[in-house]
């Protein structure tokens, strides 16, 4: 029987802390450092866009960093949106853990999709993948949040939040370090920094999903919340 955590336990604490190593890989390599560069190059280069410095999508022409903006944009509306729903059902059914597992899931694969934009034809999988992506690891820190004040004490909690930071800021940028070189070198027999690129968004789905099942064995089952009886 797997063993049951008491609150503010360093154990329980370092586990919950650890998703930030796991899931801050995307927003330093994806959203800040090597996809936005990625989608500049590729949108930019020879026979992508029109005389106008325009692209196609979805019959109408934009520029190419708009697009990406609402893309974004569209993904922050829809967590804004769903996030009190699917709290407030998780927090009653019990089931947050599940619901942090789905979002991770869907965020690290999306980011591991993004290798398959390569060129014009497949502008549509760079910005369904970026807006799935984008949905999936801020759904994450919905559930992810959720728990802090589970496993750690009031006066606990700062310091746990700075943990996680730490951690994910570590665990970033050795990964980012990583798929520069990757991108930049020939350490590892790539010449290429498109396919370095797409190894890079590889890597950070891989990261993300592998280590949040350390979180994963670690935070506590949910416990269903039952509503006051009328009397």
């Amino acid at each position: 029987m797997k063993e049951q955590l008491k609150k503010g336990d360093k154990k329980l604490i370092n586990g919950w802390a650890f998703y930030d190593w796991a899931n801050s890989v995307y927003s330093l390599v994806i959203s800040t450092a090597v996809f936005p560069i990625y989608y500049s190059g590729l949108t930019q280069s020879e026979g992508f866009a029109n005389a106008d410095g325009k692209i196609e999508f979805l019959g109408t022409l934009w520029t190419p960093t708009t697009l990406y903006n609402y893309a974004l944009a569209l993904s922050f509306l829809i967590v804004a949106f769903i996030s009190p729903m699917l709290s407030g059902i998780a927090d009653y059914v019990g089931n947050k853990k599940k619901f942090l597992k789905v979002f991770c899931l869907l965020g690290s694969l999306s980011v591991m999709s993004l290798s398959f934009f390569t060129g014009k034809e497949t502008l549509w999988v760079g910005i369904t993948f970026s807006i799935l992506a984008s949905i999936g690891f801020w759904g994450s820190i919905v559930f992810y949040n959720a728990y802090l004040p589970e496993i750690a004490h009031q006066e606990q909690q700062d310091n746990v939040s700075a943990k996680g930071f730490m951690l994910g800021y570590i665990g970033s940028v050795i990964l980012l370090i990583l798929c520069l070189v990757l991108i930049e070198t020939s350490v590892f027999g790539l010449y290429d920094k498109q396919m370095g690129s797409q190894i890079s968004f590889v890597l950070v789905g891989v990261w993300w999903l592998g280590f949040a099942q350390v979180t994963y064995r670690i935070l506590p089952v949910d416990e269903k919340v039952s509503l006051p009886k009328d009397t």
